[in-house]
Formats: C-alpha cells, sequence, structure tokens
C-alpha cells in the first residue's frame, strides 16, 4: 500500500501540469475536444492491430441476429473514430453514438473508407442514456473500449438490454482488472488516479466480466485474452457477446 501510494505520487508530481489545469477547470473541455481525440486516434491505431483477429472472430457471427426484415440494425456505443467499421457485414444499418462529439474528422475518413455499411445517424449521448433509441430497435449492439470510462457500467448494459430486441446481441471487447496478486494489477493500482485524468474517466480495474454475468442476458459467452499494449496498463482483456 505505501509503495502504491509514494509511486502515484511520483506520476502525479510528472503529470503535475495535468493536475494544474483540471483544477483549474481547463483540462476537461481541452481533453475532450483537442487531446482525448487525437490521442485516442494513435492508440486506436496500435490497438486495432492487437485485437484484428479477436475483433475479426468477435464479429463473424454478426449476420445471425438479422432482424425477421433481413435487415441487420446495429448500434454502437461509443463509436469513436470508427474503427469498427470494417468488421461489419454488407449492407448493415449502423447508427452511431458518443458522448464527445469531437471525433468528426477521423470518423468521417472511415466512414468513406467503409461505403458497404448504410450509416443511419449519430446521435451524442452517453451509454447510460440512450432515450433516443426506442426500445427493442436494434438487432445487436457493439461496445468497444467503452465501459471502462461509463460512470454506471450496470446503467450502460440496462440501456443495452432495453434497445435490443428479444433474441438480439450485445458485443463486447474491454480491458479489465488483472489479477490482483499480479505485477500487473500493482501497476494499475499506481497509474489508476493519473491514467484516470488524463484519459477522461478511463478506469483501469474494473471487472467488467462480473458486470455481464449481473446483467439478464439468457446467454453469455466471455473469454479473457491477453493483448500487450507498450507501456500501457490494460494488457488483460475480456471479448465476447451476450445474448437478450
Amino acid at each position: 500500500g505505501a509503495s502504491v501510494l509514494l509511486l502515484r505520487a511520483c506520476l502525479a508530481l510528472l503529470a503535475s501540469p495535468v493536475y494544474l489545469l483540471s483544477f483549474l477547470g481547463m483540462w476537461e473541455p481541452f481533453c475532450r475536444k483537442v487531446f482525448f481525440p487525437f490521442i485516442l486516434d494513435k492508440i486506436c491505431v496500435i490497438h486495432d492491430k492487437k485485437s484484428k483477429k479477436h475483433k475479426q472472430e468477435l464479429f463473424r457471427n454478426l449476420p445471425d441476429f438479422r432482424g425477421p426484415s433481413g435487415e441487420l440494425r446495429l448500434l454502437e456505443i461509443g463509436t469513436g473514430s470508427g474503427s469498427n467499421f470494417q468488421f461489419y457485414p454488407a449492407g448493415c444499418r449502423v447508427t452511431c453514438t458518443d458522448i464527445n462529439p469531437n471525433f468528426q474528422e477521423s470518423l468521417s475518413k472511415n466512414m468513406k473508407k467503409n461505403e458497404h455499411l448504410h450509416y443511419e445517424r449519430f446521435l451524442v449521448a452517453a451509454g447510460e442514456d440512450l432515450a433516443q433509441v426506442p426500445s427493442g430497435s436494434v438487432d445487436a449492439v457493439v461496445c468497444t473500449l467503452v465501459l471502462c470510462s461509463v460512470r454506471s457500467v450496470s446503467s450502460t448494459l440496462g440501456e443495452v438490454l432495453r434497445v435490443l430486441r428479444p433474441g438480439g446481441a450485445f458485443y463486447f471487447l474491454e480491458h479489465v482488472a488483472a489479477e490482483p496478486s499480479s505485477w500487473r494489477y500493482f501497476w494499475q493500482q499506481v497509474c489508476y488516479p493519473t491514467w484516470k485524468l488524463v484519459f477522461a474517466g478511463c478506469c483501469l480495474t474494473r471487472e467488467l466480466w462480473k458486470n455481464l454475468e449481473e446483467a439478464k442476458f439468457s446467454e453469455l459467452k466471455i473469454q479473457h485474452i491477453s493483448m500487450a499494449m507498450p507501456w500501457m496498463p490494460i494488457e488483460p482483456h475480456i471479448v465476447g457477446y451476450g445474448v437478450k
């Protein structure tokens, strides 16, 4: 415990300009509009390379969840730059949501690269409040690297289940807490406060598999995987899907 507190203090000292800007109320607007979209775009390039085979396997059965009309209506929570578009099947009707509307440039690029999809609309909305989406109106919901930063995981999963039609599926790929007795967990504890501040509320130590197991999915498939990210404490991940 003492070691964690000491190292946290050292890390906070290194990040003191960010803490100062946060104290002055200047960091959050700068982070949302400039820093986070920029740095997330860079991180996504690395993460996409590491996760490509996992995403290909994860989304392989998306066509199985087409609705009675034969179309696949998909809602993505936390679309960001749209890095998942490449994995969606042709003709898929996509509704994008994100609490941060400042990803326009990279999002537009990915939309142009993936013209096999139909883009329905973009909603500025938090995962915990998808009131603009009617209940039971989508066949699939996708959420990748988002549950780490929502204010309430249980409320977000409640909204997922509400907007899904019966028999629809929720797909996820998220970084999670490491094994409590491991060095990875130790460093997650050290980095936690500064990481959360710098990366727009991202929490390193959430045991998201527990939230998913507590949600009311009729079927749930979860796989724990390791995805090495250079100099980042986000190696442990879970991937899978749940059926309403």
